[in-house]
């Protein structure tokens, strides 16, 4: 593994983390969120330049299911970052203060909570098309194929997902995602770590998604050309 890949993993991670270190903003206080928010907006500047060849390759050569899919995704979740980022630019009280907005706080609240959470899915499905690609990094690290690890993963795997699952219908996610309410709830006598562990079960759902839809269409196109 060359300086330039482990790179692109420890940017992966950070930004993995800061995503789910920004949902709960009013548990960890406003002035952090918003730190945390530019720093991962950083982050996803370093993620583009780190991967600026899958960019330049936009447009070019032929479109399977799977790259439709994965363009797509990446431009959702470009609109997601931009709403987020000029919705939190508007609603700042501590790094961007200076600019003085005023008179747009609601509906800027409106699109931060949507871009947010739409990101939180569309990123994780993002995440979960790249999971065979990570994992196949991992097995060149872990020795010889061993079929009970493999089988261990994969209920694991489930597991997560399941609890996953249920914790996005616990927390209401979809809710948010729709625009059903405007305003987040949290249980302040909640320990952050809990409320953290629910969201991490949620990305795992939907990485579990992401991969296994990924497999699905790769094996679809094969299907076709043989």
């Amino acid at each position: 593994m060359n300086s330039k890949q482990k790179m692109k993993i420890g940017v992966d991670i950070l930004m993995t983390a800061g995503l789910l270190f920004l949902m709960p903003y009013e548990m960890i206080g406003e002035a952090a969120h918003e730190w945390i928010g530019a720093g991962m907006f950083v982050l996803l500047i370093l993620h583009h330049i780190l991967n600026r060849k899958w960019t330049k390759q936009i447009g070019k050569g032929s479109y399977t299911p799977l790259r439709v899919v994965q363009t797509i995704l990446v431009a959702l979740i470009l609109v997601c970052i931009l709403g987020s980022m000029v919705s939190g630019i508007i609603l700042s009280r501590h790094i961007f203060s200076f600019l003085g907005i005023r008179g747009l706080t609601s509906p800027a609240r409106v699109v931060h909570m949507t871009c947010a959470y739409w990101g939180f899915v569309l990123m994780s499905l993002h995440l979960g098309i790249h999971w065979s690609m990570m994992m196949g990094m991992a097995k060149k690290h872990m020795g010889k194929p061993s079929a009970v690890r493999t089988w261990i993963a994969r209920i694991s795997g489930l597991a997560v997902a399941a609890y996953g699952l249920y914790a996005f219908l616990k927390r209401d996610l979809l809710s948010y995602m729709l625009m059903q309410v405007h305003f987040v709830f949290f249980d302040y006598e909640e320990p952050v770590a809990f409320f953290i562990l629910d969201y991490m079960a949620a990305m795992g759902f939907f990485v579990f998604l992401g991969h296994y839809a990924s497999r699905a269409l790769v094996k679809s196109t094969h299907r076709k050309k043989h």
